[in-house]
């Protein structure tokens, strides 16, 4: 066991051998007495200086104390915490991954420069050249094409379902959805739906849904209230005070408690509803969202065949204030116990701490981007979500209180929760399939898409500095897979 006194006097000692050398090569170059006229290196005199750094972090790190007598695993951890030393992990690669030391710095490996307004510029060219490239479909997998008939192709069709979280006033918006989904996708495969709500369903909502539907399965499902309500632990006070506070900055959602019961429902519940056990993938759509590409393969069974987690179409910046808290909690807890495991070495972490684009809301939000995949489109792995190491991360959040004490979102947390616990690999953006959400876009040129401008963002020009699809293809290296 180290002592307090014995920690002081190695750091002491440190220190000490650290200004001695320093003195010396100060001394020994003329460093001292060197005036502006010679600051100017020759070529030979730089390549040796190379080979022969003197600073204070290089000085620094070829002290090797391991042959001291006594030195406990906690004072090497409080060494290396004084930043005495520099880890080449989170230099390199950006990230440290060990018990009770779980960081993520950003490393900017495309070395972009210039103000968060050049960065957007240059961002935005490069999603347009992209976007305007004419592509077909996915090249990593054999692709199903649509059958001749597909009630002979129950036994070929994917574990999945289509989900929508939809309540009874939302009939005709549903409505338009589901029609123009199965005009472009469903007729051909004839995947059943689950039609998922807090209230009872009316009947005339079933029987206009199943026009809709036309001869896909359907189901529908009411939530159990304890699935569906804010915890009993939530200090209702504070809560009230939290929402106030958010609606004062105009924080969209921030008094409507659904709101905040459908996010955290959408988290942490929905997949061990007893009716989706029987599920692997769901599709989850919204009401009034649009299609625009007439779906030449099965997209769930490309996502089935190879072994996908998540697929989305746009990817933005969340409100900043409404995630404050979400990141430093969740590094709160991968550095508990042996939390640390849950973490994919493999994840796409650089754009969750990227810090070019939109630098105000990586501040606020505690060094997180608040980049997300938008999940009002978003194809899912349920068994992902159902593992020990979301679930377990879910549990957490969901004790501090932070789905209502401020506005965490399903899709910030989705999109944290896959980023980190899942291979980036197996994260796909679906570039091919046309979609809208109003104000945000994903229309690429493809034979199969129509009625959506290519390259079009957002309806409103200035919604494109919240683009940050190219973010998470280049800081995270992703394989383009068309």
């Amino acid at each position: 066991m180290v002592t307090i006194r014995k920690r002081k006097l190695l750091y002491f000692v440190i220190f000490s051998l650290t200004c001695i050398l320093f003195l010396l090569h100060l001394l020994n170059s003329g460093g001292i007495y060197r005036g502006s006229n010679d600051s100017k290196l020759s070529d030979s005199s730089s390549n040796n200086n190379n080979n022969n750094d003197w600073s204070f972090k290089s000085l620094t790190e070829r002290f090797d104390f391991s042959y001291l007598p006594n030195l406990s695993n906690n004072l090497k951890s409080s060494y290396n915490q004084l930043n005495l030393i520099s880890d080449p992990g989170l230099e390199k690669k950006g990230y440290i991954l060990e018990p009770g030391n779980v960081k993520f710095k950003f490393i900017n490996n495309v070395k972009k420069r210039g103000t968060p307004e050049q960065v957007i510029n240059e961002n935005m060219e490069k999603y347009r050249q992209l976007m305007n490239k004419e592509i077909g479909k996915p090249q990593d997998a054999s692709l199903v094409p649509p059958p001749d008939d597909s009630h002979e192709y129950d036994k070929k069709r994917a574990n999945a379902t289509i989900l929508a979280l939809v309540r009874n006033e939302e009939l005709i918006k549903i409505g338009q959805s589901i029609k123009k989904f199965q005009r472009l996708f469903n007729s051909k495969f004839n995947y059943p739906y689950t039609f998922i709500n807090d209230q009872p369903f009316t009947e005339r909502f079933k029987q206009r849904i199943t026009k809709y539907t036309e001869n896909a399965p359907v189901e529908f499902v009411v939530i159990k209230p304890e699935q569906w309500n804010k915890p009993s632990f939530i200090d209702e006070a504070k809560e009230a005070k939290e929402m106030q506070l958010m609606h004062d900055h105009n924080i969209a959602y921030a008094k409507k408690a659904s709101y905040h019961n459908m996010c955290r429902f959408y988290l942490g519940q929905f997949y061990n509803l007893p009716e989706l056990q029987k599920y692997k993938y769901y599709w989850r759509i919204e009401p009034q969202v649009k299609f625009f590409t007439d779906v030449q393969y099965d997209v769930l069974k490309y996502m089935e065949d190879t072994q996908k987690i998540y697929g989305f179409t746009v990817s933005l910046y969340d409100i900043e204030e409404s995630v404050k808290t979400l990141w430093p909690e969740t590094l709160k807890f991968l550095n508990q116990g042996d939390n640390y495991k849950y973490v994919n070495p493999n994840g796409s972490f650089q754009w969750l701490v990227e810090n070019l684009q939109n630098p105000k809301k990586n501040k606020m939000a505690g060094g997180y981007s608040t980049c997300h995949f938008w999940s009002n489109f978003e194809i899912g792995d349920m068994d992902f979500f159902r593992s020990e190491a979301y679930s377990t991360w879910f549990k957490y959040l969901d004790s501090t209180g932070g789905f209502y004490y401020e506005r965490w979102g399903d899709a910030p947390v989705h999109s944290i929760g896959v980023s980190l616990f899942a291979d980036k690999s197996k994260i796909h953006w679906f570039r091919d399939l046309g979609y809208n959400h109003d104000p945000y876009f994903n229309c690429a040129r493809t034979p199969w898409t129509s009625a959506c401008t290519v390259a079009r963002f957002s309806r409103y020009e200035h919604l494109n500095k919240e683009n940050c699809v190219i973010n998470w293809l280049e800081y995270d290296e992703i394989k383009d897979v068309y």
